[in-house]
């Protein structure tokens, strides 16, 4: 084969196939000192780079083959050059002979093969085929030369020319660059005319619809824009204009304008769709009720909270006096926030008797954190859809009152408070307490999914308290869920700080009076908070509190000029304003006699004393067990009185103690369930009491899980318990052992006026408790039968 060495040209970004024409715009240094040196009806070598990204190529960055041109025309631009060449015949290119000025290349002519002569002809006619169908829809010069394509003979030609026409991608050019065989060629240019004729089928079909829409969407907005003129004119003569449509254009406008999440917005467009479109009727109510749930929704919105901890802190000891534990788990919460930017959702749940300030510690905590507030109340609540919502199948379905809420508190990062949610019932229509798992749970409310939003709304930045008086009624599932706080109650010094603070002055606002027309003195807050009130929140003291100010209104509304002197309410008026004390001190009266013990319990409105009773009567041996006692209970008091029996010599009792006797032990107020292990060891004492003629320190109450053996357990809310004995006026306290680790949990206050008996063993708690003298005998009220020994 013959090799010459020609100018080389290569191009970055296209080709020149042999038997057409092209102009090339020039820019490399090297290729503008190629055609600048040139003479017109020169021959160059035109290559083809494989990445158009190299500046200097070499061999291997090129094709392997390239075509033969000859100069037509150079013409000088403002920036570079620009060279008219027309292809002649493939070459393959076997070395760059040099680099400068411009490139050199050695090539080998190219000869064309033809693998198969029968399918030759046939290749041509096809090709002319597919030519003369383009041609029908082609207009200008591109038909032209599509008819002059079809009066070619040359097959070689045909094919080249045919491609070069076609204004293929580089890469299908590069493909009939180098098939060499001519039949190979013509079948790759029939493919690639085939698939140029379906894109244009394609493309002529899309243009129709998209024509046929446009036409459609104009006629619309015609109409449209007519409706607004003609709404206008009746606007303006008072004939309405405030009809579905402008309803529908606010409601386009909105979605225009808000900031939703892609996925949010992709399904509000198409129900946007479905409202302008096909819907009718009832749908339409539907699908707009819909779209402006979405569109109220708080999707992206937050509020900034405030940032100083210190600001945080003075509004809740403002707004509440003690509790000191929630407030500082809120603190921990705005610090974890401060110092990383993001925290998962906190759910904290307040546990206590009611009237402690639960409900309310919510509202302070987002006035504090600057959020805003919305309370959900569960208690009563029987229906799963309450909280996540019914389905838009249903008619009349609304979302779920999580939903409501955010909607309502208008930001994603709001304080919703979930109250009473130990009051969650179940019903028919499901467990509302399980469809709280997902809400509740920091780990997958991002996701949370409404059943009437069907679209995942991102809880992790609310932040949920729940309250509850008794969580043990709750699902393990549900608890684990939650961190608890428990609120047992205040003191009476926190009771009169409160009643100072925050109460009088709230019920002198609501009553019209101010604080020159009544005081209430220390001492007589102190006579209203343990004569009138004995609870462990301050919701009765708030009522009592607003008798006095309902009193003092009711003088001062009679006097002439509705004016009353200042008036200072002392213990001794407390009578006459309030009625008689409700309450009053019992022990004294009550443990005068063996047999006799005082309790303390745990109730989910507070702790609470109980007196267990005894009493010893003639029959053969039979034991009764009364006062509305659960089994734990009824099984404490037969591990009592089984302990006596067996260690009756220890005790300095009657070992046949049954033979003759019949034994009833019961609990006062026999309409209050009771159950639980924890007056185990005030059984025992006064059964002992009883056996042995020794009364029960008056002054002294007790709890604590006793056994068989003697020995005294530890048992649940000792803090309640000792505030309950405390308020009852108890100086004396005995407690498990094991139980000292609680007592850091009780207010200093209320230590420093209990004397606390720890004890580990039954023998210990009889010593301490019972009076060493014997009570003298007597047969009234069942108490302690002559012959009893010391």
């Amino acid at each position: 084969m013959k090799t010459r060495v020609l100018p080389f040209l290569p191009l970055r970004d296209g080709v020149l196939l042999p038997g057409a024409t092209a102009t090339i715009p020039v820019g490399r240094a090297a290729s503008v000192a190629l055609v600048t040196s040139v003479d017109t009806a020169s021959e160059v070598v035109v290559g083809v780079q494989k990445d158009a990204a190299v500046v200097d190529p070499t061999l291997a960055d090129l094709q392997p083959l390239a075509v033969v041109a000859r100069v037509q025309r150079v013409q000088r631009l403002p920036r570079g050059f620009q060279v008219t060449l027309e292809g002649k015949a493939r070459v393959k290119v076997l070395e760059l002979v040099k680099q400068t000025p411009y490139l050199t290349a050695q090539v080998e002519e190219v000869r064309d093969v033809v693998s198969d002569e029968h399918a030759l002809d046939d290749l041509v006619l096809a090709v002319k085929a597919e030519l003369a169908d383009l041609e029908e829809k082609a207009q200008g010069p591109l038909a032209r030369t599509i008819e002059a394509l079809g009066e070619e003979d040359d097959p070689s030609a045909l094919a080249d020319r045919t491609a070069a026409t076609l204004g293929l991608p580089v890469q299908k050019e590069v493909a009939v660059l180098l098939a060499v065989d001519v039949v190979e060629r013509l079948r790759v240019v029939m493919r690639l005319v085939a698939e140029l004729k379906a894109q244009g089928e394609v493309r002529e079909r899309i243009d129709n619809e998209v024509r046929k829409e446009f036409h459609k969407s104009q006629r619309e907005a015609i109409l449209r824009e007519q409706l607004k003129a003609i709404q206008k004119e009746l606007a303006q003569t008072g004939g309405g204009g405030g009809g579905p449509e402008n309803d529908l254009e606010r409601l386009k406008e909105r979605l225009e304008l808000a900031d939703l999440p892609d996925e949010v917005r992709k399904v509000a467009e198409r129900e946007m769709g479905r409202l302008q479109g096909q819907a009718s009727g009832p749908e339409q109510g539907v699908i707009r009720n819909y779209l402006e749930w979405i569109l109220d929704l708080p999707w992206k919105v937050k509020v900034e909270e405030k940032g100083k901890i210190d600001d945080v802190q003075h509004k809740l000891d403002l707004d509440h006096t003690g509790l000191e534990e929630p407030k500082k788990r809120i603190l921990e919460h705005l610090a974890v926030l401060q110092m990383t930017g993001t925290a998962k959702a906190t759910i904290l749940c307040l546990v206590g008797p009611p009237g402690v300030g639960k409900t309310s510690l919510g509202q302070s905590v987002a006035d504090a954190l600057g959020r805003p507030f919305q309370r959900i109340s569960f208690g009563g609540v029987r229906d799963e859809a309450e909280v996540r919502g019914h389905r838009r199948t249903y008619v009349g379905a609304i979302p779920g009152r999580i939903v409501s809420a955010l909607k309502k508190a208008g930001a994603k990062n709001a304080v919703l408070l979930l109250d009473e949610v130990d009051k969650l019932g179940k019903g028919w229509a499901g467990d509302p307490e399980a469809a709280l798992l997902e809400v509740l749970d920091p780990e997958q409310n991002h996701t949370f999914t409404d059943h009437y939003m069907e679209l995942p709304f991102d809880l992790s930045e609310v932040l949920f308290l729940c309250t509850a008086n008794d969580v043990s009624t709750l699902s393990p599932a549900l608890r684990d869920r939650l961190e608890i706080i428990e609120i047992q109650g205040y003191t009476q010094d926190e009771k009169l700080g409160i009643a100072k603070k925050h109460l009088i002055p709230k019920k002198l606002r609501e009553h019209g009076l101010d604080g020159t027309q009544l005081e209430v003195t220390d001492e007589a807050l102190k006579d209203v908070i343990a004569g009138y009130t004995r609870e462990a929140g301050v919701r009765q003291l708030q009522r009592e509190i607003t008798r006095l100010c309902r009193n003092v209104a009711l003088q001062v509304a009679r006097t002439v000029d509705k004016k009353l002197a200042h008036l200072v309410v002392t213990p001794e008026q407390l009578k006459d304003m309030l009625g008689k004390p409700k309450f009053f001190d019992e022990r004294a009266e009550r443990t005068m006699l063996p047999g006799v013990a005082i309790g303390l319990a745990w109730t989910p409105v507070g702790g609470d004393i109980l007196f267990i009773e005894t009493s010893r009567m003639p029959g053969k041996g039979s034991i009764q067990i009364t006062g509305q006692l659960g089994d734990v209970m009824k099984e404490s008091a037969n591990a009592a009185l089984t302990f006596v029996r067996s260690n009756a010599d220890a005790l300095g009792v009657d070992p046949k103690f049954l033979a003759e006797s019949d034994l009833h032990i019961h609990i006062p107020a026999g309409a209050v369930p009771k159950d639980g292990p924890s007056a185990g060891v005030t059984m025992f004492t006064a059964l002992v009491s009883l056996l042995t003629g020794r009364k029960v320190r008056s002054d002294t109450a007790m709890t604590g899980e006793a056994t068989l053996r003697g020995r005294v357990l530890p048992v649940g809310g000792i803090k309640s318990k000792l505030l309950a004995a405390h308020r009852a006026g108890i100086k004396r306290v005995m407690l498990p052992e094991k139980n000292a680790r609680d007592l850091d949990e009780v207010p200093d206050e209320v230590r420093a006026e209990l004397e606390i008996v720890l004890c580990s063993d039954m023998r210990q708690v009889l010593e301490a408790a019972l009076e060493h003298d014997v009570a003298p005998p007597t047969d009234t009220h069942g108490g302690t039968p002559r012959g009893a020994r010391a």
